[in-house]
């Protein structure tokens, strides 16, 4: 089994040269796309022998299966530039690696992926074990969506025992800056698909959106940071829809 490692880039340079060094040892090809960074970001995928190609950034979904095309292996690891390779993964990589593709009887592999945020690994509050469908077949695999992208497989698959480790946001801003982007994304899909009740869900999914965060998946149980993702998933569940009926109205 030959890997090829795909990551997309935008801008980090202080995060991507702990991804590249997590899957070094695993990779026989490394492929970065990226969206015309303007900091240090190629200089260290050239350090690392990565392939670069550029494309301006339309939606993740398009972004993703760019660099899955450049991809020269049958097997592709996806990473994102803030996320890592954990030692226990790493091993369990290179022994899928010493079999032959005609022994791997399965097309895919869920990885559990853990993060980090203000100062703590999260157990619970929805982000853990939070399996994602990252080690596949070039040939059976295509991702869907603009923002929270998926990839659909024709095949089987199987889950894997080591962690993706994550470290997501860079702090609270971060957290709050990112979802007021991805929520305008989403307002887009929402308006264009003519939900009804857009009101409605602005009053009433919201506090939904906490209750299910922050109790009945355990968000309580992380302390600090499980209030922090309760209150901000909240929030960003009310611009969406907010955002929403501002964009219907502009376009009625």
């Amino acid at each position: 089994m030959k890997l090829s490692v795909v990551i997309i880039t935008l801008n980090e340079e202080d995060r991507l040269e702990d991804a590249l060094k997590s899957c070094t040892g695993i990779a026989d090809e490394i492929v970065v796309v990226d969206s015309y960074s303007t900091d240090g970001t190629l200089e260290i995928a050239q350090k690392y022998r990565a392939k670069i190609y550029k494309k301006e950034f339309i939606d993740y979904g398009s972004q993703k299966n760019f660099a899955l095309d450049k991809a020269e292996n049958q097997w592709v690891l996806n990473l994102d530039a803030d996320e890592r390779v954990s030692e226990t993964l790493e091993k369990e990589i290179r022994q899928l690696k010493q079999k032959p593709d005609n022994e791997i009887d399965v097309d895919g592999f869920l990885i559990k992926r853990k993060t980090f945020y203000l100062g703590r690994w999260i157990k619970h509050s929805g982000w853990y074990p939070d399996r994602k469908l990252r080690l596949f077949r070039k040939d059976k695999s295509r991702w869907q969506g603009r923002i929270h992208e998926g990839l659909i497989l024709e095949g089987k698959t199987k889950k894997i025992e080591g962690d993706i480790l994550h470290f997501t946001y860079r702090n609270i801003t971060d957290h709050i800056n990112r979802l007021n982007r991805y929520s305008h994304m989403q307002a887009e899909d929402i308006a264009r698909k003519k939900k009804k009740l857009l009101y409605l869900r602005a009053l009433i999914l919201p506090p939904i959106t906490f209750i299910r965060f922050y109790l009945w998946k355990l968000g309580i149980l992380d302390g600090l940071p499980g209030l922090v993702i309760a209150l901000v998933s909240s929030w960003a569940t009310a611009m969406k829809y907010l955002k929403a009926i501002e964009i219907r109205r502009e376009i009625s």
